[in-house]
C-alpha cells in the first residue's frame, strides 16, 4: 500500500485492512488510541474518566483493539489488580479505495469517529484560550479558506501541505527528551473538503488511493 507522500518513513503507522477499520469504526476506539497515543501507557480506570465512560466499557473496547492489534499491554507495568495498555502505533492509514468501497459503512463510522475527535479538540482549545499563556494564544488559528481547484491541483495541494509539516518536530517520546525548551504539544488538524457542484464520478476523484491519515485514530 502507498504511505502518503510528505510523510516521514520513520512514523509507526498502522495501515488498516478489513479487520483493523470495523475494529476502529467507533468513537470511543479511536479515542482511546488517539489518548494512549498522546498521553503514554493507561490503565482503563484512568482512560475511562478521561472519556467519560464507564471502566468496564473502556475494558471492552480496549480488549476489541488488542484483538485488531491496536494497542497491547504493558507487562512492565501491570499486575494482578490492574492492567495497563498502550498503543502498538503512533499513526493510522487508510489508504486503500477498493477496501473503503468494500466496507462503506465501517468507512463512513470510522471518518465520522475521527471527525468527532477532530471536532472535539478544537472545543477543549477553545474552552482553555482565555487561560492559555499569550505566547500561545497569539498562535491558536481557525482558519477556512475557499479555493477552487482541479483535482489534480488539490493532489497537489494536499501532498505540498504534508511536505510542510514533515519539516517539523513530530510528538515522540524521543522527540518530546531531546526538544528545545518551550517546546509544547502543537495538534494541526487539516481539512481538504471537495464542495461539488454537482456529483463526481469514479474517474474524477484525485488520487483516490489516500483516503485519510491520521493520528488520533
Amino acid at each position: 500500500m502507498k504511505r502518503p507522500e510528505g510523510l516521514p518513513t520513520d512514523v509507526n503507522s498502522a495501515v488498516l485492512d478489513a479487520k483493523g477499520l470495523r475494529a476502529m469504526a467507533h468513537p470511543v476506539r479511536v479515542r482511546l488510541v488517539g489518548l494512549l497515543r498522546k498521553y503514554g501507557p493507561s490503565t482503563a480506570t484512568r482512560l475511562a474518566e478521561r472519556l467519560g465512560v464507564n471502566s468496564g466499557t473502556a475494558s471492552y473496547h480496549l480488549r476489541q483493539l488488542g484483538d485488531a492489534g491496536f494497542v497491547e499491554e504493558d507487562a512492565e507495568r501491570g499486575n494482578a489488580r490492574e492492567r495497563w495498555w498502550r498503543s502498538v502505533h503512533q499513526m493510522t492509514e487508510l489508504n486503500d479505495r477498493e477496501l473503503a468501497d468494500r466496507e462503506p459503512e465501517a468507512t463512513l463510522a470510522y471518518l465520522q469517529s475521527v471527525s468527532a475527535a477532530y471536532t472535539l479538540r478544537v472545543q477543549q482549545t477553545l474552552n482553555e484560550l482565555q487561560t492559555m499563556p499569550p505566547v500561545w494564544r497569539d498562535n491558536f488559528d481557525l482558519s477556512d479558506w475557499a479555493l477552487r481547484l482541479t483535482p489534480e491541483e488539490a493532489a497537489t495541494l494536499r501532498e505540498e501541505l504534508r511536505a510542510v509539516i514533515a519539516r517539523y518536530r513530530r510528538d515522540t517520546p524521543e522527540a518530546a527528551a531531546s526538544a528545545p525548551e518551550g517546546a509544547e504539544r502543537v495538534g494541526l488538524v487539516t481539512h481538504l473538503l471537495p464542495e461539488l457542484d454537482s456529483p463526481a464520478t469514479p474517474d474524477d476523484r484525485a488520487d483516490p488511493e489516500v483516503v485519510t491519515a491520521t493520528e488520533t485514530s
